[in-house]
């Protein structure tokens, strides 16, 4: 009897044994309210990452779409539009901002139900034996998605390879993953948050531990459902004292998102918020004051771009049906120009406010080549910048002959400057930022190759 006893303590020391988690919060009350928030942000997040997708216009070049191979899951519905100018400045700061205040929520869920993960035995049936392994590639791609989204917020590029391959097939085993799941746990996630009132009202409650229902309490058609010890397999038989309440666990949670949203909105939303977003890679207000005192992702000097290319001997190529043009900046200058009110928005969630753009626009350039201004075709935008992933790009016809899109020669009233630049950049409504290209060195009109 003693080695019995001996040898159930022992286990009662493992993961594997229920008794080990001793939390008093954990239960299926918590895991069915944390559950609901991911079900209401998850699939938030999987539709703005596919409009973000969709903005790159990754059907037009292989230039724009950086996830090759990507068969039925590359569906595209519809060539991405210009108006309103501000569309990508939402979707993405809305995919960057709530993915970021869905973090705590994320670890919560996954702390709630660890006993799970060291449940013995393993498999009971083929059943639960699918729903486990479905649970691998659950956390997994959650994690690894919102892993990869976060570093490629903060510009971290630690991982191999191309992000946009990594997010784009890391979502989707994740999104899979998550519906299946959904699908299977909603039932059970619904009585159990009506059993208590909705999750207010069982928020409130100060006790840690939901209450035992009795008999009286509980109707025929929720008796198999009842939040009790018994039949709660996150529940703990032997809880340790209580050190936090549910509605502190709560605070706690909430908390965090709450922080993660004032550290972050701001890089999106702007105004007096930019100085809060300091989790942003460009938090805390604009990186100086004048004209060109507004955001950027890479200088000049980081990509390679020098004063002798940019300087008296630069010229913009221009091709098209009539042959081939070159401009000088002086050339440019003479030519109409025109303003357009403008932010710049890029993948990573940050966006400035309008900047008053002023240029040529991108229709007259084509009409020099041989295209009426109304009929300009796609074109093809190169940069002097000789490294990176977007130095060449594919802007399609709508964005051409949009009457706001820009060859920008200057910005707010003054010359860019070459961190911004200098001395041509496309500026294009609703495009996501790695689109505008700055330092144009030659646009092909009517070839996206």
């Amino acid at each position: 009897m003693t080695d019995r006893r001996d040898l159930r303590a022992l286990v009662d020391r493992l993961p594997v044994s229920p008794r080990f988690w001793r939390s008093p919060l954990r239960g299926t009350w918590l895991t069915s309210l944390l559950g609901a928030v991911l079900l209401a942000g998850v699939p938030l997040l999987f539709v703005t990452g596919l409009l973000s997708y969709a903005a790159y216009n990754p059907d037009l070049s292989p230039l724009n779409d950086k996830t090759p191979d990507k068969g039925l899951l590359g569906f595209y519905l519809f060539a991405w539009p210009t108006r309103p100018y501000w569309l990508y400045r939402v979707t993405q700061g809305v995919h960057v901002t709530v993915g970021v205040a869905l973090i705590p929520v994320l670890l919560a869920k996954l702390w709630s139900v660890i006993p799970r993960f060291f449940a013995l035995p393993p498999v009971r049936s083929v059943s639960q034996a699918l729903d486990r392994l479905s649970l691998l590639f659950l956390v997994g791609g959650g994690l690894f998605t919102f892993l990869t989204g976060v570093l490629n917020v903060q510009l971290d590029y630690v991982f191999p390879g191309s992000f946009y391959r990594l997010h784009f097939y890391g979502a989707w085993v994740f999104m899979s993953a998550f519906a299946a799941h959904a699908a299977l746990r909603i039932p059970g996630t619904v009585r159990t948050l009506r059993q208590h009132g909705g999750p207010l009202a069982y928020i409130r409650s100060t006790t840690a531990r939901p209450p035992v229902r009795t008999a009286s309490d509980t109707t025929a058609s929720d008796t198999t459902a009842s939040d009790t010890t018994a039949s709660d397999d996150l529940a703990t038989p032997d809880p340790a004292p209580p050190t936090l309440s549910r509605r502190g666990l709560a605070a706690l949670i909430g908390g965090g998102s709450l922080l993660l949203l004032l550290t972050t909105a701001g890089q999106s939303i702007g105004g007096p918020l930019r100085r809060t977003a300091l989790f942003a890679p460009h938090g805390g207000g604009d990186p100086g004051d004048g004209p060109n005192g507004f955001q950027i992702n890479k200088p000049a000097a980081l990509a390679g771009v020098t004063d002798r290319q940019t300087g008296e001997a630069w010229r913009l190529v221009v091709t098209g049906p009539r042959g081939q043009v070159r401009l000088s900046r002086a050339d440019l200058l003479a030519m109409p120009q025109h303003t357009a009110a403008l932010p710049i928005a890029c993948v990573e969630g940050w966006s400035t406010e309008n900047q008053h753009w002023r240029g040529v626009r991108l229709r007259d350039l084509a009409a020099l080549v041989g295209y009426e201004p109304d009929d300009a075709p796609d074109v093809l935008v190169e940069s002097l910048q000789l490294h990176g992933s977007f130095r060449r790009a594919a802007l399609r016809h709508n964005q051409v002959r949009d009457a706001d899109s820009l060859l920008a020669l200057q910005v707010n009233g003054a010359d860019l400057s070459p961190d911004h630049g200098y001395p041509a950049r496309v500026i294009v409504p609703a495009a996501p930022g790695v689109l505008n290209t700055k330092w144009v060195a030659r646009l092909s009109f009517g070839r996206v190759a």
